[in-house]
């Protein structure tokens, strides 16, 4: 089994600048990316999208040029289209590129997983034609593609604003945007206002987004209380009422992108069993990390948005800082250079996390959003709804894992990663109980599905490759 010095799983901003950095300190990182090319979410397809002309994605998009350049180093081991099958607490790492299994191992991880969006199931967001703002930002970036029209935009966040403006320079039309943002959330985020100021740039750019949508004549509709998703066999109206009115309103639609925000991807870390914590203010589940970004496992460190919502900006940096612990704990810079590096870091740091406390204030989903009516699915790949979560927690389910055994919500090819939160929630909610005494589901490898003839030749190849270049080869897989 080969040894690496570092690898790192992930090539957004988090992943690639630990690479960069790491490379600069002597060290040779391997880079696992199940994306074809670098980038991450944030700059996905950066390299190859059709969308050449830099004012339609917006000027913080290309940024992520710089990065991508800096990738290319020979001293950096890129391996886009790979998945990981496997990490264990030794750092024994399980790669799938293609058919080919394999097995390696470091001496130090740096998990740059980014994050997920938050689920936001409402009745109808399973019908075709209605997918999550995400991936219409994925489709717009990677291939140009843009969605059929008439075209409805609902929920809260900035990438919900960003998203719009990106289709308005395109040339998409936007029937409506529904705003679940709740009322007085601005009053309440106002105590964190002089945080957010230090970060002016962030602040300005989602002014810039708000008022293009006001100068095309998009319509803006504030305060959606409810919302659902109507068609026989797809999508073909959106309904909403707004707080402190009756009544519903329509509005024809081939299209509804959804989004409320996004949570840690933490799916490697729960299955590492990583001490985790629940951050109230995000909502969402995030593993205990110290100054150094290092999980409470020997090797295994986290940065971006995997270890709590960051933004890009503040994942490169964290990604750096990673890098460089990782440099320090191998022997590569001496501790009083690494100090002083790492110093300079978490006060760029500090700067650009500080308009995070206004933002989760202030987009923070309600209540109704995480918690849906009992006649919506929950679990969509084993079609389990919320009023099921809801029996068992009368039946005396405590926790997501009983309720897993008798719904199997949560068992399906997502493995939990579009039920885990809302199942959590609704259980803590039921049963009266904290969010941290409900716990998330126990995640186990494999991550991604491998068959048993790969796993025997990955193990047949680690073994033959300890044993030294006199070792026999693995005898092939039979057919």
């Amino acid at each position: 089994m080969k040894m690496h010095d570092v690898v790192i799983l992930g090539s957004g901003p988090a992943g690639m600048s630990a690479a960069i950095t790491a490379a600069e300190y002597g060290l040779a990182p391997l880079v696992v990316d199940e994306q074809p090319a670098p980038g991450g979410q944030v700059y996905r397809a950066i390299q190859g999208t059709p969308l050449r002309n830099r004012t339609l994605l917006g000027e913080a998009y290309w940024q992520g040029e710089a990065l991508v350049d800096r990738l290319r180093d020979t001293r950096i081991d890129y391996r886009p289209a790979t998945r990981v099958w496997q990490l264990t607490r030794q750092r024994e790492i399980g790669l799938l590129r293609g058919e080919r299994a394999e097995l390696v191992q470091a001496h130090q991880v740096i998990l740059a997983t980014g994050a997920m969006e938050r689920p936001f199931p409402i009745p109808g967001w399973t019908l075709p034609g209605v997918m999550t703002a995400g991936s219409g930002q994925i489709l717009l970036k990677s291939s140009g593609v843009v969605p059929q029209a008439p075209l409805v935009i609902a929920g809260t966040g900035p990438l919900l604003l960003l998203l719009a403006v990106q289709y308005l320079r395109v040339g998409v039309p936007i029937a409506a945007l529904l705003d679940t943002t709740p009322p007085g959330r601005y009053r309440q985020g106002l105590p964190h206002l002089p945080g957010a100021l230090r970060n002016p740039r962030t602040l300005a750019k989602g002014l810039r987004w708000l008022r293009e949508l006001r100068h095309a004549g998009v319509r803006h509709i504030k305060q959606v209380s409810s919302l659902r998703a109507e068609g026989d066999e797809r999508l073909e109206r959106v309904a909403w009422q707004c707080h402190g009115q009756d009544g519903w309103k329509t509005l024809e639609a081939s299209t509804l992108l959804l989004h409320q925000g996004v949570i840690p991807h933490t799916q490697i870390t729960q299955a590492l069993g990583c001490e985790h914590e629940w951050d109230a203010r995000q909502l969402a589940w995030r593993p205990r990390l110290d100054e150094w970004l290092r999980t409470d496992i020997e090797g295994i460190a986290v940065a971006g948005d995997g270890g709590g919502i960051v933004g890009a900006q503040a994942a490169e940096l964290q990604g750096r800082l990673a890098g460089l612990g990782a440099a320090h704990a191998l022997g590569a810079i001496p501790a009083g250079q690494a100090a002083k590096e790492a110093h300079r870091q978490r006060s760029r740091l500090a700067r650009e996390t500080a308009i995070r406390p206004f933002l989760d204030t202030l987009y923070r989903p309600a209540p109704q959003w995480r918690l849906p009516a009992d006649d919506t699915l929950v679990c969509r790949c084993e079609e389990v709804t919320a009023g099921e979560i809801r029996r068992m927690a009368e039946l005396g389910c405590r926790g997501p894992n009983q309720t897993k055994a008798f719904t199997r919500c949560g068992m399906g090819p997502c493995q939990g990663r579009l039920c885990g939160l809302t199942v959590s929630e609704l259980l803590a909610d039921a049963n009266g109980q904290s969010i941290e005494e409900t716990g998330y589901y126990h995640l186990r490898p494999p991550f991604t599905p491998i068959t048993l003839g790969q796993l025997a030749a990955a193990s047949q190849a680690s073994k033959a490759l300890s044993a030294g270049p006199g070792a026999s080869p693995p005898s092939p897989e039979p057919h």
